[in-house]
């Protein structure tokens, strides 16, 4: 297993419902990283690879992580341990633009195990970019959050758009489980 390496995105302040000042409160992001941190403890006791993606906007026009705000910090329920490294990044996907690649590289990752935030942006567009780039991905379904979308005047609930996309990336390119089985999967 030490070719595994465990993948949290943007579980960032303003994503917190519960984070005053929150300016982009998802559906049960608390839930989501409950189980995300009981995949980060098994990580550090197993001593395997822990990686950490914060996400900040290049402009303080942004509607939510601003540039150096608390609320692009990420939050301290599954914060980063002395030299887990973290990655800043400015776009969806985790890989353009950032050392996430080479450093999966210097630590011989092959298979990746991910957590995070949104559902339908980030963490969908970091797995299918990571099989793409070769790596066997496993998405922990109930360590993901997201949030109500609006299209065409229909309203999609949080939960529905949450599942949609899980049932795509596990239709077709990644196992997705729930944390507790996962947690199998490093033990």
């Amino acid at each position: 297993m030490s070719n595994t390496a465990l993948l949290l995105i943007d579980f960032q302040n303003d994503y917190y419902a519960s984070y005053p000042g929150a300016k982009w409160a998802l559906s049960a992001t608390e839930a989501a990283a409950a189980n995300a941190a009981a995949l980060l403890a098994e990580f550090r006791k197993q001593a395997l690879p822990v990686i950490h993606v914060r996400h900040e906007f290049p402009s303080h026009d942004a509607p939510f992580f601003l540039p150096e705000s608390e609320g692009a910090k990420i939050h301290t329920s599954v914060a980063p341990a002395k030299g887990e490294p973290v990655i800043l990044k400015h776009q969806i996907n985790s890989f353009r633009d950032t050392e996430l690649k080479s450093l999966l590289q210097r630590l011989n990752v092959e298979r990746l195990v991910i957590v995070g935030a949104m559902s339908h942006m980030c963490i969908d567009a970091v797995t299918r970019a990571a099989v793409d780039f070769g790596y066997e991905c496993h998405v922990a379904h109930n360590a993901c959050a997201t949030l109500d979308l609006e299209f065409n005047g229909v309203v999609v609930p949080a939960h529905h758009v949450h599942h949609a996309f899980m049932a795509a990336l596990s239709f077709g390119y990644c196992n997705v489980d729930s944390s507790e089985n996962l947690l199998s999967l490093v033990r």
